[in-house]
């Protein structure tokens, strides 16, 4: 077979990357767009390896229970796969179902690579004071946006860098949505971001194509409780709204759940430190002495 034939297939495994596995005459095929449970038919796009293939879902023939309408219209299966947006893997699937999906991906690997049989719970960001939406979207504090040559702005199609002009960006905040379409007139090629820190002011940083003159860095504060924490406008912070006061809480519930008071004098490594958010943690428990 080549590229570009039409194959069905019976969909049965998950993949790390949003990508769900069928097989066809013995050969695993990597396809996005859809769960196991489903058949689909789909387009070959690389037939190039002897182990596997990837194929676009172009039609749903059996939809599984847990499909629901995707959130985000411009990713949705029945758009050409040319035009469909990348980045919302998931929306095509009711919420509870993707962290099972998600549960399954991170066993697997742990049991495939660490050789270990560990308990894994993928739960909803957020807590009731500080709740994710029920449909799973309206998370995204940072977007980035693509500008081409011909002056198109939106996000790029699934694993290409071909600019698909996205009229909503309903993964975002409102306030991101709501600045993305003013930033769109007049854009240079290249990229734009865009941040809502703490403060909910949404700032526009454009990044043009071989525009190397440094822009004056921005301080924006970001909050996790009590404490501030002064970046970068550009810089790394957790993109999902309720990630870095869940992330933070779950830190100090299983070290207060495992060790019960935190040793101040003993030391304490951040590993994944980012700008110091689960050091922040240790310091609150273990005190201003805390190493």
């Amino acid at each position: 077979m080549h590229d570009g034939d039409l194959i069905e297939l019976d969909i049965t495994g998950i993949a790390h990357g949003g990508v769900f596995v069928g097989r066809h005459e013995g050969r695993v095929v990597f396809v996005p767009d859809t769960l196991p449970g489903e058949r689909v038919r789909a387009r070959l796009t690389d037939t190039r390896k002897k182990a596997f293939w990837r194929a676009d879902a172009i039609e749903v023939l059996d939809a599984a229970p847990q499909r629901r309408p995707h959130v985000w219209r411009s990713a949705a299966i029945d758009v050409d796969p040319a035009e469909r947006v990348g980045g919302a893997e998931f929306g095509h699937i009711e919420p509870s179902h993707q962290r099972a999906l998600k549960e399954r991906v991170i066993r697997e690997a742990v049991e495939r690579v660490g050789r270990l049989e560990l308990p894994v719970d993928v739960r909803p960001a957020g807590d009731a004071e500080h709740p994710e939406s029920a449909d799973g979207a309206r998370w995204r504090t940072r977007v980035s946006l693509h500008v081409d040559d011909a002056g198109r702005v939106g996000a790029y199609a699934a694993r290409t860098h071909h600019v698909v002009e996205t009229p909503d960006l309903p993964l975002a905040t409102e306030a991101v949505e709501s600045a993305a379409r003013e930033a769109r007139a007049g854009a240079r090629p290249g990229r734009i971001d865009l941040v809502q820190p703490a403060d909910g002011r949404v700032r526009v940083l454009p990044r043009p194509d071989g525009d190397r003159a440094r822009q004056a860095a921005e301080v924006v504060e970001e909050r996790v409780g009590d404490r501030v924490f002064r970046v970068d406008a550009g810089g790394f912070w957790q993109v999902h709204r309720l990630a870095a006061h869940t992330l933070s809480a779950l830190v100090s519930a299983e070290l207060s759940a495992s060790v019960g008071e935190l040793d101040p004098e003993a030391t304490h490594l951040d590993l994944y430190g980012g700008v110091g958010l689960f050091a922040a943690t240790l310091a609150e428990m273990g005190g201003a002495g805390t190493r």
